[in-house]
């Protein structure tokens, strides 16, 4: 990998041109000089979304003051299908960093060959600081803001940061009342004249938002599904690695995400001998209970010091150690779940694993990219190898369509399909254009986005 200057910054979006700006230089080198203007028009259409809306949620709070909370929902780039992403709430929520998350969804969804495109949605708000009426207000409040620019076969949110499938539940009652309101009123025959949908188009209503409770249109699997698709992707790049037996992992990061991976590691003969929180890790050499483990983070509110084995809490099996230990470990798989930049250039020298898998978003510095790379340790993307839950996302949304229910097993056979499909088009570029993986998983997008685009 030739030596950049690309460095990190502090600004996301900036950080994501960045990644168009590497992927593109390899896609120059692969047109000849009469598609060239093409690419540059369809690489400069990709410097922007097309798209923002910048919305106000007046909110009535509970002490019978009025609040006016700011909202973004960017919709980058819908070439490949509807614009597609979460909503999150969050007191840091900034246009830059709504902005970058809608463009790497948009790279997520074409790396998954979804057809579907790329959006983010948020809200400036400390949730916590709202009771459960104020939350609720607000959101039903942002659902009718963005409710003209959004539906099935436009824009389809989800979950994100503090957001959740309850609050989906409430969006899309909320843009499903909007749409109804829209209606023109029957003819009033029997004393009715309501506006009515039938249970077909009420579904199809539904699909506006994914990531919702299985009551209300959801899909079986979604809360699995980041970690299951980890698993595939893994499974996939190790096979095309020639690396097989008994390995050993570590996943720093112990939350939904976190302790899916290392429960699906664990269950697919994995041994997992360190998990880590925000407070520390434990280092257990014989492996740990993910399941008893969690048990044991329960109890005590924390992991540090913590180690589960069969069916009791034993704390002399295990040791103490810390986050930053925990990356140096010498073991064959690091999973970084929880933080971005906690690979840098500082570190990634002394990373002892094989493969990285990254599935937090962002935990890889574009310096220790370098590094690693150098040094010949893979590190599988996180617009890769977490994209399983924006996958079951679109399942959702395709069931809701056909008025469909799949099973789990059906979910996850077809979730499997994707990732090894995936996993595989990005580990051919890499390899045909003697590039990074992560390089090679924009590169793989941005060529099927560009397609769309023709």
């Amino acid at each position: 990998m030739a030596k950049s200057d690309l460095t990190k910054t502090d600004n996301p979006f900036t950080n994501a041109m960045q990644q168009l700006t590497l992927a593109a230089d390899v896609l120059r080198r692969t047109v000849t000089r009469n598609e060239l203007p093409d690419l540059e028009r369809n690489i400069a259409l990709l410097r922007q979304p097309k798209r923002i809306l910048n919305v106000t949620v007046p909110v009535s709070m509970d002490d019978g003051t009025v609040r006016i909370f700011d909202g973004y929902r960017v919709q980058y780039n819908d070439a490949r299908g509807p614009y597609k992403g979460g909503i999150r709430y969050h007191h840091q929520v900034s246009l830059d960093e709504v902005k970058a998350l809608s463009f790497w969804m948009a790279m997520k969804c074409a790396v998954a060959d979804l057809p579907l495109g790329g959006g983010k949605g948020g809200i400036i708000v400390d949730p916590k600081l709202l009771t459960a009426g104020e939350l609720e207000r607000m959101s039903r409040g942002y659902a009718r803001a963005i409710a003209d620019c959004i539906g099935p076969d436009k824009d389809v949110p989800a979950p994100d940061v503090n957001t959740n499938g309850v609050i989906m539940g409430w969006m899309v009652n909320e843009y499903i009342n909007y749409q109804k309101s829209k209606i023109p009123p029957l003819p009033k025959l029997r004393g009715t004249g309501k506006n009515k949908l039938t249970d077909r188009e009420e579904l199809r209503l539904r699909s506006t938002f994914t990531g919702k409770l299985i009551r209300d249109g959801g899909s079986e699997g979604r809360e699995e599904a980041t970690g299951l698709g980890g698993l595939f992707v893994l499974q996939t790049m190790l096979a095309r690695l020639g690396l097989k037996g008994e390995m050993t992992a570590v996943v720093q990061g112990f939350g939904n995400v976190g302790y899916n991976m290392a429960k699906f590691l664990s269950g697919a003969g994995f041994k997992v001998i360190a998990v880590s929180d925000s407070r520390g890790a434990i280092l257990v050499p014989g492996g740990i209970n993910p399941e008893l483990t969690l048990e044991c983070k329960k109890k005590n509110g924390y992991l540090a010091g913590c180690y589960c084995s069969g069916s009791v809490c034993d704390l002399t099996k295990g040791k103490q150690i810390t986050n930053e230990e925990l990356l140096e470990l010498p073991v064959d798989i690091l999973v970084p779940a929880a933080l971005e930049n906690v690979l840098t250039k500082q570190n990634a020298p002394r990373v002892k694993a094989k493969v990285v898998l990254e599935m937090a978003n962002g935990p890889t510095t574009p310096d220790a990219d370098e590094i690693l790379y150098k040094r010949g340790i893979p590190v599988v993307p996180d617009i890769l190898s977490n994209s399983g839950g924006v996958t079951v996302s679109a399942f959702e949304w395709e069931q809701n369509l056909k008025g469909q229910h799949w099973t789990k097993a059906e979910v996850n056979r077809k979730l499997k399909l994707r990732m090894v499909s995936a996993t595989g088009a990005v580990w051919d570029a890499s390899r045909r254009h003697k590039i990074p993986m992560r390089t090679a998983a924009f590169v793989t997008a941005l060529t099927r986005i560009f397609a769309a685009m023709k």
